[in-house]
């Protein structure tokens, strides 16, 4: 009985481990998939046809954010596929933690940078208009990155490939005080903050929002509490699993809630790379319609190269058939006149041998 109770234990972990590594992977290939073509596509409406303006200074910066958080989660997807072992080496293990990290920091700045932004430009407006200019909004663009890059520093440096029972993995090599450094830096940085920042920016905005018609503010607060409540709930789980995480070395039931909860809470913050497009950019007007006219065009320029692609075929194809009936028709003419020419050879070969009455 003993060995029966073991053996369907054992039985039922392994039913639930692949159960969450196939939906994390699932998840996170989603995400990969439609983040990296989503932002890709605010990338080239943003860079290449809009005007330049301290919003799409903004939108660029965020979607350029997005797009490698998105795409670096092929490593990640790999690595899970093959039961979290790393083929990738030493430098990999590093540079894509690094790369990762970077780009959710950077995403979190800028996020938060678009929210104060917003903000003042519409409670301090004349302020917004002599000081908001586009050099200036690039510059902080420029102290996001070099902030979201050290700020990932000292997670790279403690990253490392690790041997667990014959199998390489990346993971992290520290003290247990040096984690909770760490995750007390990034809960700080990458959330508390920031969510501070962005919470009383959008409630300052739909204060003023207040003095709009009832449908714009209607539509105002939709996308307020969309914002706060998207960022909110893709991140407060990472990071309380991240702590979690910590208890969970001297305490085995939290060590099996991190492993079915930890990748899913994770693919819930690569999510809110996803949901950024959608929110910030898709939302906007400008946008909206440089999308349509860019997809419009082409959708013209492809409809008209087959139509004339057609044309160009159909033409041929008549002038081919109009060709073989020429030919035809010469044919059958210089047909008939050989059958007529030897119709009255015959004709006058008869009349001189026919003898006469006479």
């Amino acid at each position: 009985r003993t060995s029966k109770r073991c053996f369907q234990q054992c039985f039922q972990e392994n039913i639930n481990k692949i159960y969450v590594t196939t939906n994390n992977f699932s998840v996170k290939y989603d995400n990969t998939l439609i983040g990296t073509l989503g932002n890709a596509l605010v990338i080239y409406v943003t860079g290449l046809k809009m005007k330049k303006t301290v919003e799409t200074v903004w939108f660029l910066n965020l979607a350029i954010a997005d797009f490698l958080f998105t795409a670096f989660l092929i490593f990640s997807i790999i690595s899970l596929s093959q039961s979290h072992r790393w083929p990738f080496g030493q430098f990999m293990c590093k540079l894509n933690n690094f790369v990762t990290l970077v780009n959710m920091f950077a995403s979190i700045f800028s996020l938060t940078a678009m929210s104060a932004d917003r903000c003042l430009s519409i409670w301090v407006v004349v302020w917004a208009h002599n000081k908001r200019t586009v050099c200036k909004a690039r510059l902080i663009c420029v102290g996001i990155w070099v902030t979201a890059a050290i700020c990932s520093t000292p997670y790279a440096t403690f990253r490392t490939v690790v041997e667990y029972n014959g199998a390489h993995s990346c993971g992290y090599s520290m003290t247990h005080e040096q984690k909770w450094s760490l995750h007390i830096f990034r809960f700080l940085m990458g959330f508390v903050i920031p969510f501070l920042v962005i919470f009383v920016s959008y409630v300052a905005i739909g204060i003023r929002a207040m003095r709009m018609s009832r449908t714009r503010r209607r539509r105002s607060r939709r996308i307020i509490f969309s914002i706060i409540f998207a960022f909110f709930i893709c991140w407060l789980p990472f990071h309380v699993c991240s702590f979690i995480e910590i208890k969970a070395v001297t305490n085995p039931d939290l060590r099996n809630i991190v492993r079915t909860m930890g990748p899913l809470t994770l693919s819930l913050a690569f999510l809110n790379s996803c949901l950024n497009p959608i929110l910030y950019v898709f939302m906007c007007e400008e946008f909206m319609k440089k999308l349509r006219q860019s997809v419009c065009f082409v959708l013209e320029s492809a409809l008209a190269e087959d139509h004339m692609s057609f044309l160009s075929t159909r033409s041929m194809s008549t002038f081919s058939n109009t060709a073989q009936k020429s030919e035809a028709a010469a044919t059958s003419k210089r047909t008939d006149t050989a059958d007529l020419k030897s119709f009255t050879e015959s004709k006058v070969i008869v009349t001189q041998e026919t003898p006469s009455t006479e």
